[in-house]
């Protein structure tokens, strides 16, 4: 008798068999990967509000998440710019006024107090245990959309932001979760539902850029809480990064040191002696290679008090002590 033909599976060529494979757990990670954002989703979005905005100039939108039980409320301090009144509606249709207790420019954060109860608040994270490619979500009210959810990955780390002050945001995140107008002030979340940044600026298609949330900013929002304000430093240096040369280099430990580009008139460092073309290599004893690390030295125990610099100068290191004034905001 003439055999009959092979069974079904086996007809299948040996690649065919590897991309169904390879569908069945693309499958699989997709039904963990909705999971995870469903998870968050349904944790973070009730403590996430839409925020309306009057102010002289108008009318504008936001988001804000609660953060505290007693009803403060974390944004972006350019969401609340010039309030005069602030309403915030949260996604199972309560609503409470709010107000401005304090506004940093120079981070874009901004702390708001609820008046009337509100959800949860969200569980704070750490965004220096980000990696690149991590799942993160973003929760907020883009577009006027309230209770909008997008979800992507941390494309980059450690980005800067200029702000409108003219000062850098340092250690921005980047991600390609889907922002628009109205994300500002939102939460991004990590997988475990985590605030670990403010969403702050939409750079470009697929460029969304988060303030993190760390040590440095969990700092500047206590400070906010307690004064409305946050205290500063100032030298009136401006540089950039250069590398040092090579006996130097081994002699203070860095491969790279600050050189002064411009020193500001009747500022500190003019009256210090600071020099443009001075390479910072030490303030106050720690290694300085940047103006990110600079600016993270001048916190208010800097003010008023002197300072060692230590600057490489026509071939030689010259220790100058410098005194920061407080940095004027407005």
């Amino acid at each position: 008798m003439p055999a009959g033909p092979p069974p079904v599976a086996n007809t299948l060529p040996f690649a065919a068999r590897r991309v169904q494979g390879v569908r069945m757990n693309d499958d699989e990670a997709l039904d963990a990967y909705s999971r995870a954002v469903v998870g968050v989703a349904e944790r973070v979005l009730p403590s996430v509000a839409s925020l309306a905005v009057r102010g002289p100039r108008g009318a504008g939108a936001g988001s804000a998440s609660v953060i505290t039980e007693d009803g403060v409320l974390l944004t972006s301090a350019h969401v609340v710019a010039g309030a005069d009144s602030v309403e915030a509606a949260f996604t199972d249709g309560s609503t409470v006024s709010a107000e401005v207790l304090g506004r940093d420019p120079l981070s874009d954060l901004a702390v708001l107090r609820a008046h009337g109860p509100v959800p949860p608040p969200v569980p704070i994270g750490d965004a220096a245990t980000l990696r690149v490619g991590q799942l993160v979500v973003a929760l907020g009210n883009p577009l006027g959309l309230a209770g909008s959810v997008t979800a992507g990955i941390v494309s980059a780390l450690g980005r800067s932001l200029p702000t409108a002050s003219g000062r850098i945001i340092d250690e921005v995140i980047q991600t390609d979760a889907a922002l628009n107008p109205g994300n500002s002030g939102g939460v991004l979340a990590d997988s475990a539902g985590r605030a670990i940044g403010v969403n702050t600026a939409v750079a470009g298609i697929g460029v969304g850029l988060a303030v993190p949330l760390n040590a440095t900013t969990g700092a500047i929002i206590a400070s906010l809480c307690a004064r409305g304000r946050v205290r500063r430093a100032w030298l009136g240096i401006a540089g950039a990064q250069v590398p040092l040369p090579v006996e130097l280099g081994t002699r203070v430990g860095s491969a790279q040191g600050l050189r002064v580009a411009g020193v500001s008139e009747h500022s500190p460092a003019a009256a210090a002696g600071l020099r443009p073309g001075d390479i910072v290599v030490e303030i106050a004893g720690t290694q300085v290679v940047s103006t990110t690390e600079v600016q993270r030295l001048l916190v208010e125990d800097a003010i008023d008090r002197e300072i060692e610099m230590t600057v490489w100068r026509n071939g030689a290191l010259v220790d100058v002590f410098v005194t920061p004034r407080e940095l004027a905001v407005h």
